[in-house]
């Protein structure tokens, strides 16, 4: 590593060094008449030069190599031989700078996406549906009366700092006994829960254990329990099993709702939507992952109320016994009318085509690909809405996953293009608004 690399703009090193400069020649001032008399006594003042210039190797060498041991102990998890710390530093402070991102949803696409979007920016915000009531998550609530901890463990898993084992620690699935199927990092938050002061301290503090970008929140700490109607009137209750009656009776979702209803959203979650740079809805499932956030009437009103751009991901495939034959023009509608809004400002949907063979076991579970259609384009035109099409797809193991690192590349640039061309009017507009809401 080069000395000069540590000169570099945006390290915040080189104040630190220069401060540190400043002390020692304090100390050489303090210091030097009793060096003075020593030395001018034997002679030794003479070689002065050779001094100079043999403490200045030596602090320099001091400084560097006492740097890397540090965090050599403190086992900083970017000290390999691929990466430079200089490097890694300058990314981390150009990526405190970047815009405010918060994503709202839950399940298998949001993680997904916050893994690409913590490589362009560190403040994000993910806000998760707390609805869920199967698998492991649905044991823990059952038994110990907690949130289902399943999607913010994923989410948190996105955004940590974390070595690969411990990654694979956190989701290992017990085989066997009485644990079987329980992961182990919904034990760690069911522990964790269990000596803090509520869920909300809880996930707080994995967030800091685990060295998370960003933060992950619930939507609410309160107990909900997601309802849906059909078309055919019969009323589902619970999140994992809406789309499974769904596809037995045959009847599509007529609208989906929540018990109790008056649940108050955590208040940073409010916050964070507020000043936020960009709302990001989705990926996700529509009515059990997307939606069952926009129930919680002060998230609901926050994005109303928030300047900030609004973005939807449209999922690649359709979900059977949940959005059967939905095109992205269904997805839209349903999402403004649940938000009470008349559009939001962009839409990425995936316009490439996916392989035959990794389709076939898709379309046998009865999901099909949504792709932007002529009448979508009219819908879009029509009411100002801005569709972003790409090859948006991510195929891995024949798994069909959103390419996190294309989409949030996208939107990155979308967000820093309109925040860096409005002006100053837009940060009162903020200040004023949030005076409206707290006297209301």
């Amino acid at each position: 590593m080069n000395l000069f690399d540590w000169l570099r703009p945006g390290l915040k090193i080189k104040r630190w060094i220069f401060i540190g400069i400043i002390g020692i020649m304090f100390m050489m001032i303090g210091t030097f008449p009793l060096l003075h008399l020593f030395l001018i006594e034997r002679g030794i003042l003479d070689y002065f030069f050779f001094f100079i210039v043999g403490g200045g190797i030596l602090l320099i060498l001091a400084v560097k190599r006492g740097f890397l041991s540090i965090l050599k102990i403190l086992d900083f998890p970017s000290l390999s031989k691929r990466q430079k710390i200089d490097q890694k530093l300058y990314e981390k402070r150009i990526l405190n700078k970047g815009p405010k991102v918060v994503v709202i949803g839950g399940g298998t696409g949001l993680s997904v996406l916050l893994r690409g979007l913590k490589k362009y920016t560190a403040n994000i915000t993910a806000i998760v549906t707390v609805a869920d009531d199967g698998g492991g998550s649905g044991v823990l609530r059952e038994d110990l009366g907690m949130l289902p901890p399943g999607d913010i463990r994923n989410c948190i898993l996105a955004l940590a700092n974390t070595e690969p084992i411990m990654e694979k620690l956190l989701q290992y699935r017990f085989l066997e006994g009485q644990l079987k199927g329980q992961s182990f990092g919904n034990l760690l938050i069911a522990a964790m829960n269990g000596i803090s002061d509520g869920f909300e301290e809880a996930i707080k503090k994995i967030n800091d254990v685990l060295a998370v970008t960003g933060k992950v929140l619930p939507v609410t700490t309160e107990n909900i329990t997601l309802y849906a109607k059909l078309k055919n009137g019969k009323v589902i209750k619970g999140e994992s099993q809406i789309p499974l009656k769904a596809k037995e009776f045959e009847s599509p979702i007529e609208k989906v709702f929540i018990k109790p209803s008056n649940v108050a959203a955590l208040q940073d979650a409010v916050d964070e939507i507020f000043y936020a740079d960009v709302i990001i809805l989705g990926p996700g499932s529509l009515y059990t992952s997307i939606i069952p956030n926009l129930l919680v009437e002060d998230i609901k009103k926050a994005i109303k109320e928030s300047l900030a751009t609004k973005v939807y991901i449209s999922n690649v495939m359709t979900q059977p016994g949940e959005t059967d034959g939905y095109s992205v023009t269904k997805h839209i509608e349903s999402i403004l009318d649940y938000l009470k809004l008349d559009k939001i400002d962009y839409i990425f949907a995936n316009n490439k085509e996916i392989p035959k063979e990794t389709l076939e076991k898709y379309i046998l579970d009865g999901a099909i690909p949504i792709k932007p259609s002529k009448e979508d384009y009219e819908y879009l035109k029509k009411n100002n809405i801005q569709m972003i099409e790409g090859s948006f797809v991510d195929i891995k193991k024949n798994y069909i996953r959103h390419d996190a690192d294309k989409i949030s590349k996208k939107i990155i640039e979308l967000v820093l293009k309109e925040k860096y061309t409005i002006d100053k009017k837009r940060i009162v507009d903020y200040y004023l608004l949030k005076e409206d809401i707290k006297k209301k």
